[in-house]
């Protein structure tokens, strides 16, 4: 198997992450790859065994940056609350060139390839229940805090949150009209700020 000439492995990944994320992964073919990483297929190959290994590796750097990315949202606030609104909100200031206005990649993906590609599909799948994970921790730490009842549901509530954000990136997607963008990020992200309850009474 010829050896892989000298690449950036980050600059590499970035670059595939990028093309998968808009094509998909049975849309993207070997040509679209050696343009985007201008690598010659047996260096593709050399380098990342196969398209679905590379898709993989690609994948695991879009899951570690969108939960690297919500993780500093979170640390920015004192208020779990505050945070999880403003993660809300954060996604109708996207300029029209950022690429993150695009669908979530893990959504694209397991509708591309759950009856297909039953590996990539599993390892989705986990990624989505990871980041499901995240936002869970997210309304504990809030409960913690006692910002939200301690009788409060955060898997549902996580569930519910996953959800918004799906449909909220879906109608960037589909390049809805910025006003309609921005009132439906204020409304999820009003429902979530709409949770806290009074603080209990001093004695």
């Amino acid at each position: 198997m010829p050896r892989a000439a000298n690449y950036d492995r980050d600059a590499t990944l970035d670059a595939a992450m990028t093309l998968f994320w808009r094509k998909g992964y049975h849309a993207t073919s070997l040509k679209d790859l050696e343009g985007a990483l201008s690598m010659k297929p047996g260096s593709i190959y050399a380098a990342f065994d196969s398209k679905e290994n590379l898709y993989l590796l690609a994948l695991a750097r879009y899951f570690e940056t969108s939960r690297g990315l919500f993780r500093a949202q979170m640390a920015r606030f004192a208020s779990p609350i505050e945070a999880l609104a403003a993660h809300v909100r954060s996604f109708a200031e996207l300029t029209p060139q950022d690429r993150a206005r695009q669908a979530c990649m893990l959504t694209k993906t397991l509708v591309d390839t759950r009856t297909t590609d039953p590996k990539i599909a599993a390892a989705t799948q986990d990624y989505l229940d990871q980041m499901g994970a995240e936002f869970r921790a997210a309304f504990a730490a809030a409960q913690d805090k006692g910002e939200i009842p301690p009788d409060a549901d955060t898997a549902r509530l996580a569930r519910r949150y996953q959800a918004n954000i799906t449909a909220l990136r879906v109608e960037l997607h589909r390049d809805a009209p910025q006003d309609d963008v921005v009132q439906l990020a204020e409304d999820i992200a009003r429902e979530i700020e709409a949770l806290r309850q009074a603080p209990a009474p001093t004695r």
